[in-house]
Parts: C-alpha cells; sequence; structure tokens
C-alpha cells in the first residue's frame, strides 16, 4: 500500500512539474458597479499542501488577496479589497485560482498579478481590469463649404460597444432639430427634420469601425450652425459637436459674376461705338444696325 501510494505521489509531482498560469487573452472590460471575474487557472493537477495562491496590483504591489495553508486569507487584503475581492474555494482544488472583484471602482482600472506558488514550482499570469467607457470625439475644426457642395461632419466612438447596443443621434443645437437617427443598428432616415430629409447620411461601411460621420449634400447657407452627435450605450453617454461655418461662394458663381461684369463692361462699350458711330456722318446704317443689334444680344448672351 505505501508503495502504491509513493507512486502516485511520484506521477503527481511530475504533472505538477513546470506548470503554466494561465489568464485571459485580453483586458476584462466591466461596468462600474458590476463584479468582475480575473481569470487565472492551471491544467496541471497541483498538490494542495504547500499551496499559495496570491493576487497582488501590478503598480503599487498592493495585495489584493491570499490563498495560504489551505484556506483564503481575507485578514491579508489591502483595506480597499475587503469584502470585494473573493477566490472560487471549491475550485481551487481544480487549478482554478479566479478572483471575483465586487463593485468595481473606476480606482480598480490596472493590472493585477496572479502568481502561483507550489513546492515544484512557480508561476503567474497578469489581467487588466478596463472599466467601462464610452469615449466620442468629433473635430477640432470647424467645416467650412461651398453652397451646393457636400460636407461631411465627423464623429467617431472609440469603444468596443458594438454597433447594435449604441444609439446616435445628430441634432442641430439651436432649437434641438433632428437631423438623423441611429438606432437598433439601422440608420432611420424618416427621423429627419423636414429640411434635412434625403440630404443626410451615414457612412455605412464605416459604422462597425465606430465611424458615426454625417454626411451633410447640397450644403445650403441655412444649414450654417453647431451639430451635436450624441451616443447611447445602455447608461453611458457621450458627445461631440461638429460647427459649419458661413459659407463660400464657388467658382461656379465667380464665373457667373465674371461674366455679368465682362457683359456689363461689353454692353457699355457697345453703347460707347454706337453713340460715336451715329455722331459721325461717314459710318453707314448697316454698320449702326450691326452695333444696335449687338446691344441686344451680346449682353444676353
Amino acid at each position: 500500500m505505501m508503495d502504491i501510494t509513493c507512486i502516485f505521489m511520484s506521477i503527481l509531482m511530475i504533472v505538477a512539474d513546470g506548470f503554466i498560469v494561465h489568464g485571459p487573452s485580453g483586458p476584462v472590460i466591466a461596468p462600474l458597479g458590476s463584479s468582475v471575474v480575473l481569470p487565472c487557472y492551471v491544467d496541471e493537477l497541483l498538490l494542495m499542501e504547500g499551496l499559495e495562491v496570491e493576487w497582488r496590483r501590478t503598480d503599487s504591489e498592493a495585495l489584493v488577496h491570499l490563498y495560504q495553508d489551505g484556506e483564503s486569507r481575507p485578514e491579508a487584503q489591502q483595506q480597499e479589497y475587503h469584502d470585494r475581492a473573493n477566490f472560487f474555494t471549491d475550485q481551487i482544488h481544480h487549478g482554478n485560482f479566479s478572483l471575483r472583484l465586487d463593485n468595481l471602482r473606476a480606482e480598480d482600472e490596472g493590472r493585477y498579478t496572479c502568481r502561483v506558488y507550489s513546492q515544484q514550482d512557480s508561476g503567474e499570469t497578469v489581467v487588466q481590469i478596463k472599466h467601462e467607457r464610452l469615449l466620442v470625439s468629433g473635430s477640432d475644426q470647424s467645416v467650412s463649404a461651398y453652397d451646393g457642395e457636400d460636407v461631411t461632419l465627423s464623429c467617431s466612438v472609440d469603444s468596443h460597444i458594438t454597433p447594435e447596443h449604441i444609439e446616435v443621434s445628430w441634432i442641430r443645437t439651436d432649437g434641438d432639430i433632428p437631423v438623423l437617427l441611429f438606432q437598433n443598428n439601422e440608420p432611420l432616415p424618416d427621423s429627419s427634420d423636414e429640411q434635412y430629409r434625403d440630404r443626410v447620411e451615414f457612412f455605412t461601411a464605416e459604422i462597425p469601425k465606430g465611424n458615426f460621420s454625417l454626411r451633410l449634400k447640397s450644403v445650403r447657407t441655412e444649414d450654417k450652425g453647431v451639430y451635436m452627435c450624441l451616443v447611447f450605450a445602455g447608461d453611458l453617454s457621450a458627445n461631440a459637436t461638429a460647427e459649419l461655418e458661413q459659407l463660400g461662394v464657388s467658382s461656379w458663381h465667380i464665373a457667373v459674376l465674371f461674366f455679368c461684369f465682362a457683359a456689363g463692361f461689353g454692353a457699355v462699350l457697345l453703347l460707347c461705338c454706337l453713340i460715336y458711330c451715329r455722331s459721325k456722318n461717314t459710318v453707314t446704317s448697316s454698320m449702326i444696325r450691326n452695333l444696335q443689334v449687338s446691344l441686344v444680344f451680346y449682353p444676353n448672351i
């Protein structure tokens, strides 16, 4: 019987030798006030005798929780983790050393190290906590355009939250005029005010990347103003603004203005020629008639 026990213990020591501590593949993200699980586990079977597990803040080495001598040691915890950080004690003998942190606070955000010590070896993994947030950014500069052009009002959502859980509302701030709404994972053009109907749209292909910029087509002078991009995701909300400045004059308008001045100048020149020619008896009536016709048609053309 003694020999069998020795062989079994030897097998356990061989299996446990060189164990690897596993953690999550990325940051653990949760809303403030919720409970979050910090994964830490091994695949091998470890001896419970002499097993020690400690969780610490990586930045300050503050002790979050400790498992030692076969039981949890809450008295060793840093004060701010009392009654908030707990092991799954019934899972420890299965190699699960994960920690549950209750009532998540903003100051809990950071990196945590799970260190596992056994009679044969030791190992560790690092878990990063991020509290759920919603960051919305727009453009730092105002937007200007020519009358009749299309403009883009920027709005970017920097978040892990997927579009189906996001609501985006574009409004004109002077009067809270609804411009366009994104809800239930689709744009709702019928939500637009009459003056923006059929003139506003999202860049649909960019929405999965968090781009909720607005394209405003055929800009008019009355479109000038401040626009706000309001983003809602559950209990979270944030916003960004974009200003559409005084509209400039397009190159087409400049060309029309140039031709108007040219026509006016030409008409005056022709009138002067006509007066001069009629004052000279040597000028034929056909020449005067041609000048009169030119005076009528040239400005119109």
